[in-house]
């Protein structure tokens, strides 16, 4: 059982990061697409709204696939003021009521407020507003469900880990 928590963590924690590695391409084709963007109006005096939409689609799949990958590397944004002193063992009770508190009912509220938003698009097969936009929008916001999904699932991953730092793996505190 020990060995069990740690090994299913990281299991989780390496599916997130690999969907953050591949996921991070996004943001090297949208520097190109916005230059591209900005080449093709300021120089040619051209206009795309569907690269336009790209930009959108591309920052939204960067945005919600990566929250989970951020969290799996304990990347995210934090107040270090006490949390850098603490033991491994204060961490992980600070990891733990934080999942449990804030991250897992956040993921289950996202989640729940958003499902029948983006089951009506999928239903209307929504696409762009714009004459000539991209006609796959309902894909874009099926993205608002995968996020909390994925970020639940690290959270998880966590919870789990700081179970195992709590029950002891026979380490002292640093």
């Amino acid at each position: 059982m020990n060995q069990l928590l740690p090994g299913i963590s990281d299991k989780i924690s390496a599916v997130n990061k690999q969907i953050g590695s591949l996921v991070s391409w996004c943001s090297l084709f949208l520097v190109m697409l916005v230059f591209s963007l900005a080449v093709l109006r300021y120089v040619f005096k051209i206009g795309s709204i569907p690269m336009q939409e790209l930009v959108l689609y591309f920052h939204g799949i960067l945005f919600m696939f990566g929250a989970s990958y951020t969290l799996a590397d304990d990347e995210h944004v934090r107040v270090d003021v006490f949390y850098a002193k603490m033991s491994v063992r204060s961490k992980a009770l600070v990891n733990l009521i934080g999942c449990l508190l804030f991250l897992l009912p956040f993921c289950g509220f996202i989640f729940w407020m958003s499902l029948d938003y983006v089951l009506l698009s999928w239903r209307i097969g929504e696409s762009s507003s714009e004459a000539g936009g991209l006609p796959y929008l309902f894909l874009l916001k099926s993205l608002i469900l995968v996020m909390p999904l994925l970020l639940a699932l690290q959270g998880l991953a966590v919870v789990l880990s700081s179970l195992h730092d709590l029950v002891g793996t026979g380490e002292k505190d640093d």
